[in-house]
């Protein structure tokens, strides 16, 4: 998943950059309000952490401009903000949660996996299929002929950035950019080495190179 934060407290939000890592997410974070409609032109967020007393710009503002441009967004707020008339208009403007800080970052990676799972149902992705792979995005578990495949969070995400994307050709920078956030360390390998541990896992027809562009999802009459 890939989840953005929208948070100018260093401490607070290093702490839930943090947090949203260790759980596999690609995770970008902006400190300013103005930085988001550049964030949101640049990568397509199945999440976005809003704090709303951001120094620029009204949280409430950001919502609005967020679910114009993506309404079926999954917006969780955060905010010290603990009257219940403030609730009340977060959500009825369109916020799926609300949170009061301090928030606890267990807490925080439960709500970010239960308003998921909700979108994932609502659009009726509960599961992709493509030959004998299915893929169960709500509960980022794959099987293989019927039979369940034990990912790790950046495997199943590589796995279904091929399957939503079948038929192109993907770069290594395109599969960098769905798997890791702007400020995470990337090994200059790593997308080969999950790339061969899915092979590893599906047969070597699962992920074909295409010698000089990248790679792409093999066709279904192969992987049968």
């Amino acid at each position: 998943m890939r989840v953005l934060l929208v948070e100018d407290d260093e401490l607070f939000g290093s702490a839930v950059h943090s947090c949203m890592m260790r759980e596999g997410h690609a995770v970008d974070w902006i400190r300013k309000g103005r930085e988001l409609a550049v964030a949101m032109r640049s990568q397509q967020y199945d999440c976005i952490l809003l704090d709303l007393g951001l120094p620029d710009v009204s949280g409430e503002s950001l919502l609005a401009s967020m679910l114009d441009r993506d309404p079926e967004l999954c917006v969780i707020v955060m905010t010290a903000r603990s009257g219940i008339q403030d609730r009340i208009r977060l959500l009825d403007m369109g916020a799926d949660d609300y949170m009061i800080k301090p928030v606890d970052l267990d807490e925080l990676c439960a709500r970010v996996r239960a308003v998921y799972r909700r979108a994932s149902s609502s659009t009726s992705a509960r599961e992709v299929a493509h030959g004998p792979l299915k893929l169960y995005p709500a509960r980022h578990a794959a099987t293989w002929r019927e039979q369940p495949v034990v990912l790790t969070r950046k495997e199943y995400s590589l796995l279904e950035t091929f399957v939503r994307k079948k038929g192109q050709v993907l770069t290594r920078v395109q599969l960098e950019e769905a798997l890791y956030g702007w400020d995470e360390e990337i090994a200059s390998n790593a997308i080969e080495v999950h790339i061969h541990h899915l092979r590893g896992k599906f047969g070597s027809a699962i992920i074909q190179t295409v010698r000089g562009l990248g790679y792409q999802l093999g066709a279904e009459d192969a992987l049968q």
